[in-house]
């Protein structure tokens, strides 16, 4: 299992680039970022790539209402011939509550969108000219979008539920994950995507899980401050559905929490259910992230 950490992008650029700087001293080569209410993540993102050209990058994930596909392949592939290809595209269909009450979209039929959305995005991704009338999605692209000569992004969605894990199985590269513990992954999300990639002769798929992880003695401690920060995500039907699965109620439930030797043990028990990413979300006082950074460091060194 890879390790790749988090990049905040929110506050002013510079403190990104400050940050993004940091974590590849320290040893990371792989960050994912959200796109939710702060900067355009794939803008900051071609920035940072420019400065690190040795960093994969990825977004965790780009909602695709706002964007038509054309617009979002156009933008892609922008990106990833800034950064030198090593951009990861993951979107996701977000939530009914932002895409109805904030956007002032449809949140109908989402794994119908879905699907006439990846149909209509990856072969743009790859340079492709489309020309698709759905019940949701139309596209009728002139040629090429986006720069000309450039490979195509990674293409990952936000896939939780079985009919979106064919979708990712059978049309993307794999899923991203979050609140979504070793449990369900092993028994549900890995198995589904898999069978779907192995019927549509599609290679294995990636699997990139990121949750909330902490080095602490203070686990009651950490438990409070990060149930605190992510009250919110219990609450979202789709994270709810995958920490019911779990058997978790708060978010605490399903991050990494404890001694050295303890998270050790959970990212090999990550591994072991089928996640190939595992993107940290570090949690904690400063010495705790320090010493979470320190063990993701170590379990890369090792595997």
């Amino acid at each position: 299992m890879r390790i790749a950490i988090g990049l905040e992008t929110d506050g002013p650029l510079e403190r990104t680039l400050e940050r993004a700087r940091d974590l590849r001293g320290r040893g990371f080569t792989s960050m994912w970022s959200s796109q939710i209410f702060g900067p355009d993540t794939l803008t900051v993102l071609a920035i940072v790539g420019r400065e690190l050209a040795d960093v994969d990058l990825g977004t965790a994930v780009v909602p695709i209402q706002p964007r038509h596909p054309a617009i979002l392949a156009a933008q892609a592939r922008t990106v990833q011939e800034a950064i030198g290809g090593h951009l990861s595209l993951g979107v996701g269909l977000s939530h009914q509550i932002l895409v109805e009450g904030v956007w002032g979209l449809s949140f109908d039929r989402p794994a119908t969108y879905m699907s006439e959305y990846i149909g209509a995005l990856a072969p743009m991704l790859r340079g492709e000219k489309v020309s698709s009338q759905g019940e949701r999605v139309s596209v009728n692209s002139a040629g090429v979008v986006g720069p000309k000569e450039v490979r195509s992004p990674s293409l990952l969605i936000a896939a939780l539920g079985p009919k979106m894990l064919e979708i990712a199985g059978s049309m993307t590269d794999g899923t991203v994950l979050w609140m979504t513990g070793p449990k369900t992954i092993s028994s549900h999300i890995a198995p589904t995507l898999r069978a779907a990639a192995a019927a549509a002769g599609r290679p294995e798929p990636r699997v990139v899980c990121s949750l909330p992880i902490c080095v602490t003695g203070d686990v009651d401690g950490a438990r409070a401050r990060i149930n605190e920060t992510l009250s919110v995500y219990p609450t979202l039907p789709s994270y709810a559905a995958m920490m019911a699965r779990e058997g978790a109620i708060e978010a605490a439930d399903v991050a990494l929490l404890g001694s050295h030797d303890q998270v050790l043990e959970q990212l090999h028990e990550l591994s072991f259910a089928g996640a190939t990413e595992f993107s940290a979300a570090p949690a904690g006082t400063a010495d705790e992230r320090e010493a979470t950074l320190a063990v993701l460091l170590e379990y890369a060194s090792t595997t």
